[in-house]
C-alpha cells in the first residue's frame, strides 16, 4: 500500500515514515503546498495524511484539489489545529478522519489500517476471493489450509490487483503502486514481469490457477471473484 505524507516538520514526517514503513507501508512525503500539489496531481496514493498548516497555502485547499480530481482518495488529516470548526469543514470537504498532533503513532498506523480496510475491502480483515484468502491483519495468504510464503512485493502486487480486480491495471500502474515515484526513471518494467511471474507460479504450486490473467499490451487483472 502507497501512502504520501504531507507535513511541513520534517522531523515528524522522517518519524511516521520510519515507523509505517516497518509496517510495510510504501511512502512518499511532501513537506510544502506546492510539492503536495504536485505529487497528488501526479500519482494515485491508498491514503494521503494531511497536515492544514503548510508553507505557501492552506492544506483544507489540497484537500479540496483532491476530492475534486479523486472523491474516492482516502485522507486523514493530521493537524496541531484542534478547532472543532477544522475538524468539521476537514470532514465536510471529505476527509476520512481526523486525527490531532500530538498522537501516538501506533494509534496512527491502527487509524490508516481501518481506513484502508474499509475503502479497499468492505471492512473486513479477511478477504476471500475463490481460492485466496488474505489476513490483512497478519499480512498472510492462503490457498485453502495451504499457506503461502509471499515477499513483500508481491503480497503488495496481490493486494493491489485483488482490490482493482474488476479492471485492467498497466504495468506502469503497477511499477508505480510497487515502486512510488521512482517508477517514473525507470527505463523498462521487467521487474513487474518478475514479480508477477513470480506470483504466479506460488499461487499455482497451492493450486490457484488463472487468477492472474495477462492481457498483453496493456496489463493485468484479477480473473476470479
Amino acid at each position: 500500500m502507497k501512502l504520501l505524507i504531507i507535513e511541513d516538520e520534517k522531523a515528524l514526517s522522517d518519524s511516521i515514515v520510519s515507523y509505517l514503513s516497518h509496517e510495510e507501508y510504501l511512502c512518499e512525503q511532501a513537506f510544502t503546498y506546492a510539492e503536495a500539489l504536485e505529487k497528488t496531481g501526479a500519482y494515485e496514493y491508498d491514503c494521503i495524511l494531511l497536515d492544514l498548516m503548510l508553507p505557501g497555502g492552506s492544506g483544507l485547499d489540497i484537500l479540496r484539489t483532491i476530492k475534486r480530481d479523486n472523491p474516492a482518495a482516502g485522507v486523514i488529516i493530521i493537524s496541531a489545529k484542534d478547532s472543532i470548526d477544522d475538524k468539521v469543514e476537514g470532514l465536510k470537504i471529505g476527509a476520512d478522519d481526523y486525527l490531532a498532533k500530538p498522537f501516538h503513532l501506533p494509534e496512527l498506523g491502527m487509524r490508516i489500517f481501518a481506513l484502508l480496510r474499509r475503502k479497499c475491502f468492505s471492512a473486513g480483515n479477511v478477504i476471500s476471493t475463490g481460492p485466496v484468502s488474505v489476513d490483512l491483519l497478519r499480512r498472510s495468504v492462503a490457498v485453502g489450509d495451504r499457506s503461502l510464503e509471499l515477499t513483500k512485493s508481491e503480497y503488495d502486487l496481490l493486494l493491489f490487483l485483488v482490490e482493482n480486480r474488476r479492471r485492467v491495471v498497466s504495468k506502469s500502474a503497477v511499477a508505480e503502486h510497487l515502486s512510488g515515484d521512482v517508477a517514473d526513471m525507470m527505463d523498462d518494467f521487467n521487474f513487474v514481469y518478475a514479480h508477477v511471474k513470480n506470483l504466479k507460479a506460488k499461487l499455482a504450486s497451492a493450486g490457484a490457477t488463472g487468477c492472474i490473467k495477462t492481457y498483453y499490451g496493456a496489463g493485468y487483472k484479477w480473473d476470479i471473484e
